[in-house]
């Protein structure tokens, strides 16, 4: 599975707006040409962050899909609103499932736990056996190397990381001789349709 990271920085004050706009027009619309709307989270620490999960079967399928979205008619008549909920949504990690995420039935009255995200960086590629030496994963990505096929939306590129989704506030220790240079943490609250919580 290929996975798209996306964190949006909102104007402030918006970020209930945008959740509200995107539960009732983009889940299902973008569902519908195959890509998978895996999370949707509120930033519990940046008040005004979105942060979402999207994913797709491979990559030719994200290079079908996007266009159609993008040129069709959701996004035509909802595209501006939420467009002017945003100062920024550049900032998107490429990445492929090495453990993919536990999903509810959207809708489910299941209980939505807080989750952690802590995204490691380093100068080399993760090995993809490292999922196995984290506790307590629910799940786990590394960088997806594929050129971008939708250049419209841009990805973070050069960069190499894995990301790693847990239930706990206990802060992830790096895998052992993995050369980590750098650490992002992200505490997530999901929104009521979110499907990963």
């Amino acid at each position: 599975m290929i996975v798209e990271l996306r964190q949006y920085t909102m104007r402030p004050g918006r970020r209930d707006e945008l959740i509200d706009l995107f539960d009732t027009a983009f889940v299902e619309s973008q569902e519908e040409l195959g890509m998978a709307v895996l999370g949707q989270f509120r930033d519990l620490d940046r008040p005004d962050m979105f942060v979402w999960l999207r994913g797709f079967p491979d990559m030719a399928a994200r290079g079908r899909a996007l266009p159609e979205f993008y040129g069709g008619p959701v996004w035509q008549q909802h595209g501006p609103a939420a467009n002017a909920t945003m100062l920024d949504s550049d900032d998107v990690l490429l990445l492929r499932a090495l453990v993919p995420p536990p999903l509810s039935a959207r809708g489910s009255r299941s209980p939505a736990s807080s989750l952690q995200a802590t995204i490691w960086y380093r100068d080399r590629p993760f090995d993809d056996t490292v999922a196995g030496a984290l506790p307590g994963a629910v799940a786990v990505f590394t960088t997806e190397y594929a050129e971008n096929n939708f250049p419209r939306l841009p990805v973070r590129e050069g960069e190499h990381a894995l990301v790693w989704f847990s239930r706990s506030d206990v802060d992830a220790e790096a895998p052992a001789g993995s050369g980590v240079v750098r650490t992002e943490r992200l505490r997530l609250a999901p929104t009521a349709r979110s499907a990963f919580r």
